[in-house]
């Protein structure tokens, strides 16, 4: 992913919500925005015009109210600002970040069984 295009923290939030609930207009983001945060309309509507320049979203404006949609692929993207996340915070260790991680949230039962499965799996692999 190009730095230019790479989502901010403010992106990043608008493409969850129109990676968790498809296409949206402003106002429906806006909506979903304010339980979490106060945040007004206008703010919105303008970092989604920004998003829209920098092809994270497509913008339908076919009819009076625009639509908008991920252009940008949700696994992908976190793949990606992950690996840079890594490398940048933890000079590249996946273990690292993982640790601290587990040393510093609180996970549930079925996030501890799922952490297992997956090393597991990894091991399996290496094999």
């Amino acid at each position: 992913m190009k730095k230019s295009q790479r989502p901010t923290e403010s992106e990043m939030e608008i493409l969850q919500i129109l990676w968790q609930n498809g296409s949206c207009t402003v106002r429906e983001v806006n909506e979903i925005l304010s339980e979490r945060k106060e945040v007004g309309y206008t703010t919105t509507l303008k970092i989604m015009q920004i998003m829209a320049d920098k092809n994270l979203v497509m913008r339908d404006t076919s009819s009076r109210t625009h639509i908008y949609t991920a252009a940008i692929d949700q696994v992908s993207t976190q793949n990606s600002m992950l690996n840079t996340f890594i490398t940048n915070t933890f000079g590249g260790s996946a273990s690292s970040l993982v640790l601290q991680a587990l040393g510093n949230y609180k996970t549930n039962d079925l996030e501890l069984r799922e952490i297992k499965n997956l090393i597991e799996k990894i091991e399996k692999a290496q094999k």
